[in-house]
C-alpha cells in the first residue's frame, strides 16, 4: 500500500534491513518514480578468505554451490522472476552471456534455493544475490556471496561494488563492506519500471 511505502521511504533503518524491499515494493511503484535509496558499497577483494570452507558447510547440509551453465539459463531465470522480481531475472540472464558465466547458483534436491551474479548492471558490480525464504539464515547466501566475489578476483577485480545494497548489515558483517558515500542516487536511479 502507498502508506507502507510512504513508511519505508521515511523510515531509514527498516529500509536498509529490509531483505525484500525491492522484491516487495518495487514493481508496484508509478512508472515516473525514479529513485535509489539504498547506497552502493565496495567490497576489497584482495582481503577476504577462500571460499572453499564455506560451500564446503553447504554440501554437508546437502546444498550444492556451483556456477552455473547455459543449459541452465532458462530454469534459473524462471525461479528468479517468480521469486524476487523481473529485473533481477533480467540481471541473471545477462550473466550467462559472460563468459564464464557470472551466476552461481545454490541446488537442493535438484532445485534451485538461491542464487547470485556479478558483472551484470556494469562491469565490476556484485549482485544481484537471493535466497528463497524457506532457505534463509542457514549460511546460503554467505557461501554464494562469497563464491561470486572469489570469482571475481579470480578474473582480476581488486574491488566488487554491491549495487544499491538492501541489507548492508550483511555486507557489513561478511566482508568488511563500506557504504560508497554519495552513491544512493546510484546507477539505478533512472531504471524503466
Amino acid at each position: 500500500s502507498n502508506l507502507t511505502v510512504q513508511y519505508i521511504l521515511h523510515n531509514k533503518e527498516y529500509f536498509q534491513n529490509s531483505l525484500v524491499f525491492e522484491v516487495t515494493y518495487l514493481n508496484r511503484w508509478p512508472k515516473n518514480w525514479r529513485i535509489s535509496l539504498m547506497s552502493d558499497m565496495l567490497v576489497k577483494l584482495y582481503s577476504l578468505p577462500k571460499c572453499s570452507s564455506i560451500i564446503r558447510d553447504q554440501e554437508k547440509a546437502g546444498i550444492s554451490i556451483s556456477r552455473a551453465i547455459p543449459p541452465e539459463k532458462h530454469v534459473l531465470s524462471n525461479w528468479v522472476r517468480q521469486n524476487f522480481s523481473a529485473p533481477w531475472a533480467s540481471e541473471c540472464e545477462i550473466a550467462f552471456f559472460r563468459q564464464p558465466v557470472a551466476c552461481f547458483t545454490a541446488i537442493f534436491e535438484n532445485k534451485p534455493v538461491g542464487f547470485s551474479c556479478y558483472d551484470t548492471t556494469c562491469r565490476g558490480f556484485l549482485g544481484p544475490i537471493g535466497v528463497h525464504s524457506e532457505f534463509r539464515r542457514k549460511g546460503i547466501g554467505k557461501a554464494l556471496l562469497f563464491a561470486a566475489l572469489d570469482a571475481m578476483w579470480a578474473v582480476g577485480y581488486a574491488y566488487a561494488i554491491v549495487g544499491a545494497a538492501g541489507p548492508q548489515e550483511f555486507f557489513k558483517k561478511t566482508t568488511n563492506a563500506i557504504p560508497i558515500e554519495g552513491s544512493s542516487n546510484s546507477i539505478y536511479r533512472t531504471i524503466l519500471r
